[in-house]
């Protein structure tokens, strides 16, 4: 069991069992005051406990030892708690001091009072680096002398002797402090496990000095509560508690800096509990690595990218688990949380899930138990198990979007995609491209998984595909129709918030945008990007050599990114041969012939739109691309619902010169004859 005392209530035996050993303690310390000096009569404290049949050590007795306290620190400690607990002991110290009314209330004890009292007494016991002061267990009353100042116990100290041992409320994030107290993991994927097991810590509780011998534990990787949990499992193990500070919590430097060092290394002893720096993907602040180079003890950091400190770093990776470890436990926590439902669920559903999202083993847990309860809860209305399966698969392949959804801020904006195959129209050989990309997302975790491609190296199994050809041929909407059909979020990167001038933030900036979308269920469009990926130039000056970092990075992202991204260009021929090779699938879109154009025109407008005499095929002459004949169409929609008619050929005709004029195309006769 861990930390014995946590408990408030006093009906337990071992908190009767401290409190009656408590006063007895008082008793003692009363008696010293009244100048009672028969050393017998100090050992009613041993043989009373002894006879006891104590169920555990007493508080005093449990910090003396963690804190090596001398007998006379001891006492000391217990006289300042006892004027706190006890009136008669406030009283009796102080009349001893000269002190009466508030000072008395408050309960003072003094250095010199406590010199001419209690046994074993030495200068040292308040010295700076002696335990009392050092953990904070007494504080000095400012602006006296070290003698006549008034010693007051740590409200944090006197709870743990009355036997409730928490965290100190200034750290606890609950009462506005900024330490999460993380409870030991319940699921944890395998290899996890395995690392957890080989680990070991030491929270070197016979170190008094504090000091940073220790190698600090590093997880580094992309799993955040993957680190958690195996640095949660490695401090329970021990029987200790663990905290986690968040890189955003860090206190500043100076005071703030300060306070937080002393107060947990206090707490390390007196829980006894490990710490977790977590940055996640952050990188460290100054104050952040102040705080990993100053903190006694053991430590552990969790971060996504290697970390250098001045003290000894040990590092271990903790990534999320592979999709073959995800589906397993897709299947564990199904099973566990919806039995019934579980065995309705096609194993390649879960594959599909396994593969397409990116999530650590609590989220899977988490996930799946929130699923299959709200399932439940609508059981009873349903009769056909079958549907019960589709919702649940529906309500997990939908919080896993959700989770997953990519903080893109400022470089991407999110298109909602409601196209559908019957919006695209291209000649059937693209198409089929299409529906290969769209399958090959499917199937993934068959042929890399279950097939064994993954096992030869992870490098290049990531989806990404060109689409290239004039503007407005249908390649944003084709992204849209793919999107829809694999149930992914679409995002379309901004290329001018990408594109830095300055030197090394192009690369950060694409950094951003694949971390956050390696969790899966998005699609990435990189729109126009031949600005972005352009042919690599030879090197002539150092911004032909910054450039082709950038290409370089960016080619090494797209091998290793495991999602789906498509990549948009109207110049093919400006793309780095190299970088084309690395793309999975090729699309070219051509500009529409006259009965693609015909198809365009026969869906254009939605089946709610009141039309007049249009024909489909007069309006394919028009030499436009599908982005142009839907311009055209909003226009001439617009045209008609102004002047209160349906659609006409002669609405669409003010629309396309319209259109015209926008793109410096001028239409030729014939394009338009007898349309009106």
């Amino acid at each position: 069991m861990i930390a014995e005392q946590n408990t408030v209530a006093s009906s337990t035996p071992w908190q009767a069992f401290n409190q009656r050993m408590l006063v007895r303690e008082f008793d003692v310390l009363r008696r010293r005051l009244e100048g009672d000096r028969d050393e017998d009569a100090f050992g009613i404290r041993g043989s009373d406990a002894a006879s006891e049949n104590a169920p555990e050590t007493p508080a005093i007795d449990r910090l003396s030892a963690i804190f090596h306290l001398t007998p006379f620190e001891r006492e000391l400690l217990l006289l300042a708690a006892g004027v706190e607990m006890d009136s008669d002991l406030a009283d009796r110290c102080a009349k001893l001091t000269g002190r009466s009314g508030v000072s008395a209330q408050r309960g003072l004890v003094t250095f010199s009072l406590a010199m001419s009292t209690l046994s074993e007494p030495h200068w040292s016991a308040l010295s700076a680096s002696a335990p009392l002061r050092r953990y904070r267990l007494l504080t000095l009353e400012p602006d006296r002398g070290l003698t006549s100042a008034g010693l007051h116990i740590d409200e944090r100290v006197l709870n743990y002797l009355a036997g409730v041992n928490r965290l100190d409320t200034r750290l606890d994030v609950h009462l506005d402090g900024m330490l999460f107290a993380k409870a030991p993991p319940e699921w944890l994927d395998e290899d996890h496990f395995q690392l957890a097991n080989e680990l070991r810590l030491d929270l070197d509780l016979d170190n008094q000095d504090g000091d940073a011998a220790l190698p600090v534990l590093h997880l580094c990787g992309d799993d955040a509560l993957g680190q958690e949990s195996v640095a949660s499992m490695l401090a329970h193990r021990d029987q200790c508690h663990l905290f986690i500070l968040r890189h955003e919590d860090t206190p500043a430097s100076g005071a703030d800096l300060e306070q937080f060092i002393h107060l947990w290394m206090r707490e390390r002893l007196l829980l006894p509990a490990f710490l977790l720096l977590q940055w996640d993907h952050e990188m460290p602040s100054p104050q952040a690595r102040q705080l990993a180079e100053r903190i006694p003890g053991a430590l552990m950091i969790a971060s996504r990218e290697s970390i250098r400190l001045h003290r000894a770093v040990e590092s271990h990776v903790v990534n999320k688990p592979s999709p073959a470890a995800q589906q397993r436990l897709w299947l564990d926590a199904l099973h566990a949380a919806a039995p019934g439902e579980f065995n309705l669920i096609a194993p390649g559903f879960l594959g599909e899930v396994a593969q397409q999202f990116r999530l650590s083993a609590e989220t899977i847990v988490s996930i799946a138990a929130s699923a299959a309860s709200a399932v439940s809860a609508q059981e009873k209305a349903q009769d056909e198990s079958g549907e019960n399966s589709s919702q649940l698969k529906e309500r997990i392949w939908s919080a896993c979007r959700l989770h997953s959804r990519p903080r893109l801020e400022g470089l991407a904006e999110q298109i909602v995609p409601v196209s559908t195959w019957e919006d695209l129209v291209l000649p059937d050989a693209q198409k089929l491209i299409l529906r290969q990309i769209s399958a090959q997302s499917r199937n993934r975790m068959t042929v890399y998984e279950n097939w064994g491609f993954s096992a030869r190296g992870r490098r290049g199994l990531g989806l990404s595909a060109l689409f290239a050809g004039p503007s407005g041929t249908g390649k944003t909407l084709a992204a849209e129709v793919l999107a829809s059909e694999l149930h992914l979020d679409l995002y379309r990167i901004d290329l001018s918030a990408v594109v830095s001038k300055y030197i090394g933030e192009t690369e950060k900036n694409l950094r951003q945008v694949f971390d956050a979308a390696e969790c899966g269920g998005c699609l990435l469009l990189f729109d126009e990007a031949d600005a972005l990926f352009g042919k690599r130039a030879e090197v002539k000056d150092s911004h032909d050599r910054y450039a082709n970092i950038e290409v370089g990075y960016l080619l090494q992202r797209m091998e290793s990114f495991q999602g789906l991204a498509v990549l948009t260009t109207n110049m093919k021929s400006s793309l780095d041969k190299s970088f084309q090779r690395r793309l999975r699938f090729t699309v070219d879109f051509p500009f529409p012939d006259i009965a693609q154009r015909q198809q365009i025109w026969e869906r254009v407008f939605p089946a709610q739109t009141p039309t007049r005499d249009l024909d489909p095929a007069r309006l394919a002459t028009l030499n436009m691309t599908g982005g142009n004949i839907h311009n055209i169409a909003l226009n001439a929609a617009f045209l008609a619902a102004d002047a209160r008619q349906p659609v006409g050929m002669n609405h669409i005709l003010q629309a396309a010169q319209l259109e015209a004029i926008k793109t410096e195309r001028p239409i030729a006769e014939m394009e338009v004859r007898r349309w009106v």
